[in-house]
């Protein structure tokens, strides 16, 4: 995994999950590896994929079964979909509008 500078790591991997559920590369139900394996896969600290881990199951993505370890919401997909589309219409929507302003275009040049 190749991480960048503008965003704290343990973003880019939530981001990445959650990119291989929207792709179903991971499906409802699935399980995903242990903080360790995944750990060791990414090549990153266990404590930042347990960051990671505990972020997505705040937001109800995963779920942990203890002591067989964290599987995919069955809901997982539609509550990632629905909270990047609330995301991109509040960040990306506005600075698309204020670019196309500024470079003198309008909506037309999406038909």
């Amino acid at each position: 995994m190749d991480f960048r500078s503008d965003k704290p790591i343990y973003l880019q991997i939530v981001d990445a999950i959650s990119d291989d559920i929207l792709a179903c590369r991971l499906k409802a139900e699935d399980r995903i590896p242990s903080v360790r394996e995944y750990g060791a896969q990414i090549g990153v600290n266990p404590n930042t994929v347990m960051r990671v881990y505990e972020k997505l199951t705040a937001d109800g993505v995963i779920y942990n079964k203890r002591g067989i370890g964290y599987f995919v919401s069955a809901d997982a997909r539609d509550k990632i979909l629905q909270a990047q589309k609330a995301d991109f219409l509040a960040k990306d929507v506005p600075a698309i509008k204020h670019r196309l302003q500024l470079l003198g275009l309008n909506s037309s040049i999406f038909n």
